[in-house]
């Protein structure tokens, strides 16, 4: 029976269906899915506790952390270490202990159209929206896991950037930690400048 009251943090489900469409562009199942897994996050959380949250896929649920949570990439409170699995993790940024939240494969048997959209047994194109959103509200919590975590130190703590220079090659602000020059000249940047490009 489908959940008329479930609400995703402060958002009814329809409301955060509409959040998502705005802050992500439209609403992608794994927004909604990654709504109600951090939401199912914070609630686990001591009250007052300051937290920093740890992704472990860059698709779809950063967003939802983002939408829900302080942490974001901008402010550095939240990471994403893309090991692939639609998990995320929030923890008090000083001690490290928390909980991660991910989906239960096992739990997705009573969801199929959920089921097929996780494991992309069907393509987007074939996937039916509205009974996937429908499962979603329905299945709520139910398709997810919870642990008990603690962070290994090397993720906890802010990571400074430290003493910036300016490149000698390109005459940008970068960190010095980075060498003599910055990483795009050291040949690790995603682009070709066209000052670059041959003709």
């Amino acid at each position: 029976m489908k959940n008329k009251k479930m609400m995703i943090g402060r958002y009814s489900f329809d409301e955060f269906i509409d959040a998502a469409k705005s802050f992500h562009g439209y609403p992608a199942p794994g927004i909604i899915v990654g709504g109600i897994m951090v939401d199912l996050a914070i609630e686990n959380m001591p009250e007052g506790v300051l937290y920093n949250a740890l992704c472990e896929t860059a698709s779809c649920l950063p967003d939802a952390i983002q939408l829900l949570t302080p942490c974001t990439i901008g402010n550095g409170w939240l990471s994403i270490l893309n090991l692939g699995l639609f998990a995320l993790s929030l923890y008090d940024k000083h001690e490290g202990k928390g909980v991660r939240v991910f989906l239960d494969p096992v739990k997705m048997e009573y969801y199929p159209e959920i089921k097929n959209w996780l494991f992309k047994l069907k393509l987007k194109t074939e996937q039916d929206k509205d009974l996937l959103l429908e499962q979603i509200e329905e299945a709520g919590r139910n398709i997810c896991g919870i642990q008990t975590i603690s962070i290994d130190n090397k993720y906890l703590g802010k990571n400074s950037k430290g003493a910036i220079s300016v490149c000698a090659k390109c005459g940008e602000a970068y960190p010095q930690r980075d060498g003599a020059v910055c990483l795009s000249c050291q040949g690790k940047s995603w682009y070709i400048s066209s000052e670059n490009m041959q003709e």
